[in-house]
């Protein structure tokens, strides 16, 4: 058994009812054996950056998993694929993307994924609710540089 790693995860969505999407994801993973979901923060409702489509809704979780990062990655691909997710083109309008923005003080480089995620630090949609849900990962000048981005908090 490994031992435990705390993750965040970045959730998206902006076809569909995204925000149903956003929690029936939650509850997927919460059932993931080897994930326990620890900490949610309230959905975010932003334009797009670098794609077109309705507004996304974001959100962001912490969980504490036994996984390792690219056995995380594959669970959380078959969540998407349960989606509906599509990858016709980069940055296409999406039912549900789900990111690893951190896998404990891990960093990774492989062609499938990079940990810490390369564009969390440019994003509000990341940036706020990693914020309200473990502040110390945050830096605030980062924060402040990010939040001259459109976002809205929807609740939950």
């Amino acid at each position: 058994m490994r031992t435990p790693v705390t993750a965040y995860l970045g959730l998206g969505a902006n076809l569909g009812d995204a925000q149903a999407t956003l929690r029936t994801a939650i509850q997927a993973l919460s059932h993931c054996p080897g994930v326990t979901v620890t900490a949610q923060s309230a959905l975010y409702r932003t334009a797009p950056i670098d794609s077109s489509g309705p507004d996304y809704v974001n959100a962001v979780l912490e969980i504490s998993t036994t996984h390792t990062a690219p056995a995380l990655l594959q669970c959380l691909q078959g969540i998407e694929a349960a989606a509906g997710r599509e990858r016709p083109y980069r940055n296409a309008p999406r039912t549900l993307d789900l990111d690893i923005l951190l896998y404990g003080d891990g960093i990774v480089h492989s062609a499938s994924l990079t940990v810490p995620h390369p564009r969390m630090w440019q994003r509000a949609f990341v940036l706020a609710p990693l914020a309200e849900i473990a502040p110390q990962r945050v830096p605030t000048e980062i924060l402040r540089a990010a939040l001259d981005q459109a976002i809205e908090r929807i609740g939950w």
